[in-house]
């Protein structure tokens, strides 16, 4: 065995055990079988080029393919994998052995790893819409040895194998809307689990199929390279000052010199009056603030920053790389960094700019002690046909979409 080997089978080791450690600090139990896969499967084939300690980081993608300064192809982070596949083995009536899955968008690596957890019964086909991406998921999946999963190169905007259906198809591109034939090519109660952008805001949503509905089983944070072809949709991003940039995920319309005055005036800030121990999980209240921005008729935005702007004062988001906020004539509203005291508890705050500040800061906080006193609900994900008439969506906060009209539902825990 070379040094090269030992080592390489050393860190494959130490990843997983990694992985395993950081799904018990979630609170998350990692599946057997899953934990199986993740070790079956030698990560560093499908990273070529990459340094043996880069292909088994579990915090860290591998980019295979970028177009000037985009990354358009990656091998996705293992800790995101091995979650993604876990939300797909829970919403699975009896997990994946023997299945027929529809892989979305094409490394080799998660193709491999669906082949091991399917099982000799089962069946993996993995599309993508670049030859190049799909040419080399093949080259790798052979000297792997898993060459009886088939890879297709289309457009999977469109049905890849027109009539048949699938018990899971899992997505490994970041997607804005749920086409058509993605629920059609599903099998009735198959599973969809996608990276989905919601309310600007990306989560891989576990959907279960009934007729033509989905509704989500489980989410999670994540983040992926954007889908291309035709289920493309661009992310657009508006500068209102120096470092400062509204990103715009829907067809929204903003007047960034009226939001750039509204951020020129001095921040007013303001407390929820809570203490939070530091494990408390926010991903959840973003969405709750969406929900409730939306449904107050104010316009929900994400506020993104750089590092200088944060430095300097300018704003101070909870997190720079996508914070929600709200936008209406008087105010620029969004949530805070975190206040902490001395017994290592925090607080929830929104900052807001403008002469409506005081109004704005003080209904944000007001949701956010609306979703601790709800009991931190989790959201539901319903999506439904375009078309779908509003007596027969479900309740919530609806968003629609070019194929879809998307319910997103928190009900107190």
């Amino acid at each position: 065995m070379s040094v090269d080997t030992a080592n390489g089978e050393d860190l494959h080791t130490a990843m997983v055990d990694q992985l395993v450690a950081d799904h018990a600090e979630k609170g998350l139990v990692m599946r057997l079988e899953v934990e199986a896969a993740l070790r079956s499967v030698p990560r560093h084939l499908f990273t070529p080029g990459a340094a043996l300690a880069e292909a088994y980081r579990a915090d860290q993608a591998v980019v295979t393919k970028r177009i000037g300064d985009e990354a358009v192809s990656s091998v996705s982070a293992p800790w995101l994998i091995a979650e993604m596949l876990g939300q797909a083995a829970d919403a699975v009536d009896g997990g994946l052995a023997g299945r027929h899955v529809l892989e979305i968008g094409s490394g080799g690596y998660n193709a491999a790893l669906l082949r091991e957890l399917v099982g000799p019964s089962g069946s993996v086909t993995t599309v993508d819409i670049d030859r190049e991406v799909t040419d080399r998921a093949t080259a790798c999946l052979t000297a792997a040895g898993y060459d009886d999963v088939v890879v297709v190169c289309a457009d999977a905007e469109q049905p890849v194998n027109p009539g048949r259906r699938y018990d899971l198809i899992i997505v490994t591109v970041g997607a804005w809307d749920i086409p058509p034939a993605w629920t059609a090519q599903l099998a009735e109660n198959g599973t969809l689990v996608v990276p989905l952008r919601t309310f600007g805001m990306t989560r891989s949503w576990a959907m279960r199929r009934t007729g033509d509905r989905l509704v989500s089983h489980s989410q999670r944070l994540c983040g992926f390279v954007s889908m291309q072809g035709a289920g493309a949709h661009e992310v657009r991003y508006v500068d209102v000052a120096d470092g400062v940039h509204l990103r715009l995920d829907e067809d929204q319309q903003v007047d960034r010199h009226a939001v750039g005055e509204l951020s020129a005036q001095p921040k007013t800030q303001a407390w929820a009056g809570v203490s939070l121990p530091p494990r408390t999980v926010l991903a959840d209240l973003d969405l709750w603030l969406a929900s409730r921005i939306t449904d107050a008729g104010q316009q929900f935005v994400v506020l993104t920053a750089q590092q200088e702007a944060v430095d300097a004062g300018v704003v101070a988001p909870a997190w720079r790389f996508g914070t929600p906020a709200a936008l209406d004539n008087g105010a620029f509203c969004y949530r805070s960094t975190l206040r902490w005291n001395d017994d290592d508890m925090f607080d929830l705050g929104a900052c807001a700019h403008g002469p409506d500040a005081a109004l704005a800061t003080g209904r944000m906080v007001g949701q956010m002690r609306a979703w601790l006193d709800s009991g931190s609900p989790s959201p539901v994900l319903h999506v439904l046909p375009a078309g779908t008439p509003d007596g027969d969506l479900p309740a919530g906060t609806v968003l629609d979409k070019r194929h879809s009209r998307f319910v997103l539902s928190l009900t107190p825990a």
